[in-house]
């Protein structure tokens, strides 16, 4: 079965089906969307912030990082379930939305960028985690992260008003930008 065919399945199903007729779930599950992916960023925001030296260096990133990754996570989870959901609303033409398409390769980027930091830059803590300035390996990742988590909500916002519009221009479209002889 082929991508496309995956995506009619699922813009089919009986579960989109009754989601689009229905009078409340798609705001209930884009309510819920909306604050799980609000409290990922705002986690997530403490810790880089951290990160970055703010509010200061004294208190303990690792302190901070295990109060706050269980909190993510559930809300990354939530976040992803009612995410699929409301693809499968609307799913042929979310597939066709280039902001859809830009937001999943944010959320792929800022994913590569956590576990760079977890898998390397985290190992080191133990020499920074309270007291100092962390290392710029950290910092970087930090500012990565808020870049991309904040292009991810840009993004998600930006699907609401493109609606999977087709950008391209037609073939049979010509730009002549030149100036008429005179």
């Amino acid at each position: 079965m082929d991508l496309t065919a995956l995506v009619d399945l699922a813009q089919n199903s009986a579960l989109s089906e009754w989601m689009r007729t229905s009078l409340k779930a798609v705001a209930i599950i884009n309510a819920l969307h909306v604050i799980s992916i609000v409290t990922v960023f705002g986690t997530i925001f403490f810790v880089d912030l951290r990160l970055l030296g703010y509010p200061n260096a004294q208190r303990s990133f690792s302190r901070l990082h295990h109060a706050l990754v269980r909190w993510t996570w559930a809300a990354f989870a939530l976040a992803a379930v009612t995410g699929v959901l409301l693809f499968m609303v609307n799913a042929v033409t979310y597939y066709r939305n280039t902001a859809f398409w830009l937001k999943m390769g944010a959320i792929v980027l800022a994913g590569i960028n956590m576990l760079v930091f977890e898998r390397v830059t985290f190992k080191s803590v133990g020499r920074w985690d309270q007291g100092v300035l962390p290392p710029p390996p950290a910092r970087l990742a930090a500012a990565l992260s808020i870049v991309l988590w904040i292009a991810v909500i840009f993004l998600g916002r930006w699907i609401g008003f493109t609606k999977g519009y087709d950008f391209s221009v037609p073939e049979d479209v010509q730009f002549d930008f030149s100036f008429p002889e005179e």
